[in-house]
């Protein structure tokens, strides 16, 4: 079976112990593993797929428990360095009622955006796997040019290249960057996830279909657009094929995306998907893929934290069995 690879940053979500406060209001909070890229190879992983992590992690405590949360839910973990150069990243977490969430990150830098990219090597990938990124470490580092070359040599592999911008803009100088940065890196991915809540600062463009069209650039060849609890739409150059979400008692809406493309990504693993095969098989097969895809999110969302909260392939399948009745 073909292998996940994603790339980026590996964290410590501290959650709050009280909904509803301003975080300078939070008295205790529980820590949490997380960061994007990780939570999408966990899902991978805990649904039974092969799952790798490419990233740098701090020689600290924090670090060390990172590492065993991955093993755990079956994620590889060769590919993550250590360093004592910077420590690993943090993110302080404030829940309000509707279970949405305000940051603030520590990592000035962090351990993740040291990972150079002499350090990346043409060796791991193979054809058939993909690589999956997002752009939080996308800020000008070392880690940057390790995605840079993760890319190309994965692309020249024959694997196929999925991004989540995943847009946190209190990690960067300005909006600007952001943007113009998720816009360089748009069109090295073959499939691209884009939230609503993302579409119009990515792209710029106030209509719906014209924004997503815009997207369709460079490699890419697919287009997810996700809506929250309401699903998501896919789109396939001028198709489009729609899904509604599941309704759930939210406790914390973070790692849900990351859980919804990672269910996804599953899928795409266990259907054998390619760069040449990628468009018919989203066409056949979208009914099924954005289903668990669908309920991988909303159950990661009645859990607290992310990885902790992701559901087993079986969850996934009973709760998609339970819907129907």
């Amino acid at each position: 079976m073909a292998r996940l690879f994603s790339i980026g940053e590996v964290l410590i979500d501290f959650i709050p112990a009280q909904k509803g406060v301003a975080l300078k209001e939070v008295v205790s909070f529980e820590r949490a593993p997380g960061g994007a890229p990780a939570n999408v190879a966990a899902a991978v992983a805990k649904a039974g797929g092969q799952a790798s992590m490419i990233t740098k992690l701090g020689e600290d405590a924090f670090g060390d428990f990172l590492i065993d949360t991955l093993n755990n839910v079956g994620v590889n973990t060769e590919y993550i360095l250590r360093t004592k150069k910077a420590n690993t990243a943090l993110a302080f977490v404030s829940l309000k009622e509707d279970g949405e969430r305000d940051f603030s990150f520590y990592r000035n830098p962090s351990a993740d955006l040291l990972l150079s990219e002499d350090e990346v090597s043409a060796n791991w990938f193979n054809e058939g796997d993909i690589l999956h990124f997002c752009s939080v470490d996308l800020v000008e580092s070392p880690m940057k040019q390790a995605h840079v070359k993760a890319i190309k040599v994965a692309k020249e592999k024959g694997a196929l290249i999925s991004f989540d911008p995943n847009v946190r803009l209190p990690l960067w100088e300005s909006a600007e960057e952001c943007q113009a940065t998720i816009r360089e890196f748009l069109p090295q991915a073959h499939l691209v996830k884009i939230s609503d809540e993302e579409l119009e600062f990515i792209t710029g463009i106030k209509d719906e279909k014209e924004a997503i069209q815009s997207l369709f650039t460079g490699d890419v060849k697919a287009v997810i657009y996700t809506k929250g609890a309401e699903g998501a739409i896919l789109y396939v150059n001028e198709e489009s094929f729609s899904s509604t979400g599941y309704k759930v008692t939210v406790q914390d809406t973070t790692g849900a995306g990351d859980a919804f493309i990672g269910g996804f990504l599953y899928k795409l693993i266990e259907k054998s998907a390619t760069i040449s095969n990628l468009k018919s098989l989203l066409k056949h097969e979208h009914e099924d893929i954005l289903s668990y895809a669908n309920a991988s999110g909303a159950l990661t969302t009645t859990g607290k934290g992310a990885i902790s909260a992701l559901p087993s392939k079986q969850e996934i399948y009973d709760f998609i069995e339970k819907q129907k009745r």
